[in-house]
């Protein structure tokens, strides 16, 4: 999970790399992101361009700055999780524990549309999220013992990255992640053999410790 910078350089250089993704975010969002330079936000947060460039790779880079952090959550999800708990119950917990306080901030809309406004950021978030499949897909993969490459876990992988996005805009985020876990987990023939609504009141079949762990290969 993420670590606590303990020293005062590490200290230091987090609080530096923060003030510059504040600066950005605040600048693209009150000017629109193609009308702010590097050299802008360098200076707004009090930098040069030499020590931004040391935290960022360019201007993309600085809006999604958790980047890295997020990705190194979701594997660890994987990897760290607790014994007899299986990965989807693990990514479920992951999920409802990261994703949704993200969609409550309230810059959480300006940041979307920020994003699906301009070409150059949707493009990187693909690019993005592309990556995080393949290293999640092979986070499940060595988990479960299969190959890295395998094409059913790199589909879950890519299915548990899309419900933030899916998830947005409903009016209970909390609701309809946990569905479309249900859908992964179960399938859509027990959602489908379900009366309409029946799952808003009725709870989902109980998860065993072993739940969804497909078995290794000897």
């Amino acid at each position: 999970m993420t670590q606590i910078p303990v020293g005062r350089r590490e200290r230091k250089k987090a609080a530096t790399r923060q003030a510059i993704a504040d600066a950005a975010l605040r600048l693209f969002l009150e000017r629109g992101y193609d009308q702010v330079s590097i050299r802008d936000i360098a200076d707004a947060a009090d930098v040069s361009t030499t020590t931004l460039f040391k935290h960022f790779t360019g201007k993309e880079a600085l809006v999604f700055d958790q980047d890295q952090e997020n990705e190194t959550q979701l594997i660890a999800a994987v990897q760290q999780r607790a014994e007899g708990q299986s990965v989807l119950d693990a990514l479920r917990e992951h999920a409802l524990r990261a994703h949704l306080p993200i969609a409550l901030h309230p810059r959480a809309l300006e940041f979307n549309s920020l994003v699906e406004s301009t070409p150059a950021l949707r493009d990187y978030a693909e690019r993005m999220w592309t990556r995080h499949t393949n290293s999640l897909g092979t986070a499940i993969a060595d988990e479960l013992g299969f190959e890295r490459d395998d094409v059913a876990c790199v589909a879950l992988a890519r299915f548990i990255l899309q419900i933030p996005a899916l998830a947005r805009g409903r009016s209970d985020r909390r609701a309809a992640t946990e569905r479309i876990f249900d859908l992964i987990t179960y399938g859509w023939k027990t959602l489908e053999a379900s009366p309409r609504g029946k799952e808003a009141s009725e709870p989902a079949p109980a998860r065993s410790a072993s739940a969804n762990r497909v078995p290794k290969e000897d």
